[in-house]
Parts: C-alpha cells; structure tokens; sequence
C-alpha cells in the first residue's frame, strides 16, 4: 500500500535557506527533514529543500536537534 501524498499548496519554485519559516514547514517535531511521501514534493525539490535546511543549520538559523 503506498503512502498518500500531502501536497503542500503554497510550495515555493525555489528553496531559500534564509526563508526559515518555510523550511520548518518541512521539519518535524524532532527537527528532522520530512520524508517525500510526507512533504509531497517532487524528488528534485526535496534535494533543494535539504540543501536549504542543511545550510540553514551550518548558519544557526535552524537547530540541528530540537531538545525537550
């Protein structure tokens, strides 16, 4: 059975990693990257979303772990 994607509306072209508020869209609740099936973005986006998240982390602007 394959998963439902989620197709998010409001998916930007490109994923800048100073745009923090529409990257953590696309963390969970423990800080890490949502999975294609869950994001619903094509294999080409979620590249450049992890792209953006990682060099979002290297500069602080997103945690690399969130603590309880």
């Amino acid at each position: 059975i394959m998963a439902i994607k989620r197709a998010k509306k409001d998916t930007p072209a490109y994923f800048d990693y100073k745009d923090v508020k529409t990257l953590q869209r696309f963390i969970n609740m423990y800080g890490q990257i949502e999975p294609i099936a869950k994001s619903g973005l094509s294999a080409k986006q979620q590249r450049q979303l992890a792209t953006a998240i990682k060099r979002a982390r290297h500069l602080a602007l997103l945690p690399f772990v969130i603590s309880n």
